[in-house]
């Protein structure tokens, strides 16, 4: 016997230091590239290994329910300052020593929940609980594991029965019959959940890498092949898809909620909105959806490499049934330009730009910038007077698009400045002479607005030739580029930032965003997560800019009517009610929680808090002064060749009609009409 086991710790320890030597030998290929490519390398020093380290356990441990503070101390006395050290020796056997501990306390969880399973749980002895927005300090001793699992458990089940009916006295009254369902499914997905990371064998390494690149900066990432092809086809306005759109139900089940009928999942004839999905499987793996992260679900659906789905459902509590797919080329409508026309007097244009897209494979489809020129023509047959380009929560995507649909709206002239890593600087220069459209111009921008989006309104906002009107952007000027980590692999990639772009004027707004001529608020902009959140991000600078441009209009006359528009809405309903939600929202999420009483009455209470603020934002509309939205003339025509897209147009138009920024937009263009 002491044979066999000697043998399996020999063949473990072997395993162990196999992946310790191609973990680290994917970590210096990543370093080498980017202490040779990126745009501010570091060194890889104490500064790395405390964050390396950090994020690695904030990701193993959010909740700090899984590891004892013991264990955390003699990892973080091992690690937390030696993680550089290990790295540039080679050795990287602290990922096997630190996944080994996270699997041993996995195992004690999923035993401690077991226990917890077998039998009831007491709801009348007096506690609290409370919430952290941050990361807090690791605190778990041995003699409290169970303890603070039955406390998670104990609000997870009386924030469940509150979910169930607004009526306090029929849960209590009820109580014992809903508390017995809801526990049993959440110790079930507990189990489960516990049970899906104990199989999940190779996420650590990932992570690794990953924390490894965010360190130099925010958006250099290590992709594997499955996720440098998901990363493309993100990109496009065409990939691989199921043909179904999903939703979370109130009971946090997954949710058909939606079937294209020119898509694979409709053809099948099988599959109906409503039905749950129990699993998912890409005939390597099955991924139980009950107890898996929306992200692994997500992920699994929508990788270009699952071609072949077999989808196993249940349709009104029946029995479960199993269907396959095959995924088709389909078009990504949020990946789509389109485009409407406001007003029967006016007439100005407006066509949304939900990401600038491209077509990375060299397909021969069209990217965003193509798209854009042709509803622009479309719009320009039927006379508009001004147009509307709309980039909120465009969150950016091919600089080359963006450098295209800038030089059409600029005649001639200089673009932005260039700085590579070895701080050379070069030029991009409007690649097209001329105009495809010369009138009034206004761009919708918010806190989601970014990359590529704010490349291109900086560069309209500098030249004068279009007034800004939304939220302060997001902040990140710097370019990335996909490099496999060596010649030979076509598994291992890196996403790795490699030049900032400056404004014409010499500026940047990196870390600070893209300032609207007219600043508007927006719900949960104290909540978005802008670039200068992110610790690692690159600073703000400026340089000396030489450049000469041609404004298209004086800047007097822009700051005229931003200070007229800003002027207009200074007592405007709308936005100022937003700000008062806004307020209740940053109440209920960035103010530092007082203690929640563990009783059904509490969290009930809280429930209808959170529910009558959900309310108030999804109910809220501006309906006082419904805009005139209608298809051009030419898009009329196609909508009677192609009759399935008449859902999803009217959904765009009546999403349009009580749009207050699109109503301010069409004010400002009329008075800068009004003005020449």
């Amino acid at each position: 016997m002491k044979k066999v086991v000697l043998a399996f710790l020999l063949m473990t320890n072997i395993l162990f230091s196999q992946n310790s030597d191609k973990t680290c030998e994917i970590l210096t290929k990543i370093n080498t590239l980017i202490q040779n490519e990126h745009i501010r390398p570091k060194p890889v020093d104490d500064s790395l290994s405390v964050y390396v380290f950090d994020n690695l356990m904030n990701e193993l441990d959010p909740s700090r329910n899984i590891f004892f503070k013991s264990e955390y101390d003699e990892m973080s006395k091992r690690y937390r300052l030696n993680l550089d050290d290990l790295i540039l020796k080679g050795d990287c056997g602290f990922l096997s020593d630190i996944s080994a501990k996270y699997t041993n306390g996995l195992l004690r969880t999923k035993a401690v929940l077991e226990k917890i399973q077998a039998g009831p749980i007491d709801y009348s002895k007096k506690d609290t609980i409370r919430f952290y927005k941050k990361a807090f300090t690791f605190y778990l001793k041995k003699e409290d594991l169970e303890k603070v699992w039955l406390k998670k458990l104990r609000y997870q089940i009386l924030d469940d029965i509150a979910e169930t009916s607004d009526n306090l006295d029929s849960l209590k009254l009820n109580f014992k019959s809903i508390e017995l369902q809801s526990r049993v499914i959440i110790l079930s997905n507990e189990i489960c959940r516990i049970n899906t990371l104990l199989e999940r064998k190779d996420t650590q390494q990932e992570n690794l890498y990953n924390f490894f690149c965010t360190y130099f900066d925010p958006h250099t990432a290590y992709f594997s092949d499955d996720s440098k092809s998901s990363f493309v086809a993100s990109l496009s306005k065409e990939h691989f898809s199921l043909g179904v759109s999903l939703k979370l139900n109130e009971k946090n089940e997954i949710i058909i909620e939606g079937l294209d009928p020119n898509g694979p999942a409709f053809q099948t004839g099988q599959i109906k909105k409503g039905d749950q999905i129990v699993s998912i499987s890409n005939q390597k793996e099955t991924l139980q959806v009950s107890c898996a992260s929306l992200e692994s679900v997500s992920t699994m659906i929508l990788s270009e490499s699952n071609k072949k789905i077999t989808l196993t459902l249940k349709r009104n509590s029946g029995k479960n049934f199993e269907v396959y797919i095959e995924k088709q080329i389909m078009k990504d409508e949020d990946n789509s330009v389109y485009s409407f026309i406001i007003g029967k007097d006016s007439k100005i244009g407006y066509i949304k730009i939900p990401s600038f897209y491209a077509d990375l494979d060299e397909n021969n489809r069209k990217g965003c910038a193509d798209d854009v020129a042709r509803e622009v023509i479309k719009l320009e047959r039927d006379n508009i007077k001004g147009l509307v380009i709309d980039l909120i929560n465009n969150g950016g995507g091919s600089m080359e698009e963006a450098i295209r649909l800038s030089g059409m709206f600029v005649d001639y002239g200089p673009l932005s400045i260039v700085i590579d890593n070895k701080q050379g600087q070069s030029i991009i220069n409007d690649p097209y002479k001329g105009l495809i459209y010369k009138g009034p111009l206004v761009i919708l921008v918010n806190s989601n607005t970014a990359s590529a989006s704010e490349f291109f309104a900086s560069i309209l906002q500098d030249y004068n030739r279009a007034l800004l009107l939304g939220s302060n952007t997001l902040g990140k000027a710097t370019m990335q580029t996909i490099v496999p980590l060596d010649e030979n692999t076509t598994t291992d990639f890196l996403k790795i930032s490699i030049n900032k772009f400056y404004r014409v004027t010499g500026k940047s707004h990196q870390n600070i965003g893209v300032t609207p001529d007219v600043v508007l608020p927006e719900f949960y902009e104290n909540v978005y997560q802008k670039e200068s959140n992110f610790p690692t991000a690159i600073k703000n600078d400026s340089i000396v800019s030489l450049l000469k441009y041609k404004p298209y209009v004086k800047r007097t006359l822009i700051d005229k009517i931003a200070k007229n528009s800003s002027a207009r809405l200074t007592d405007n309903y709308y936005f100022k009610q937003i700000k008062e939600i806004n307020s209740k929202i940053d109440g209920m999420i960035n103010v530092p929680k007082s203690e929640v009483p563990m009783t059904l009455s509490a969290i009930f209470e809280q429930k209808i808090n959170r529910n009558k603020l959900w309310k108030e934002i999804n109910t809220f509309s501006d309906e006082n002064n419904p805009l005139d939205v209608y298809n051009s003339t030419v898009n009329q025509f196609l909508l009677g060749v192609y009759p399935a897209e008449k859902t999803i147009n009217q959904y765009q138009i009546d999403n349009l009609k009580t749009n207050p920024y699109l109503n301010e937009a069409v004010n400002i263009i009329n008075e800068f009409n009004a003005s020449r």
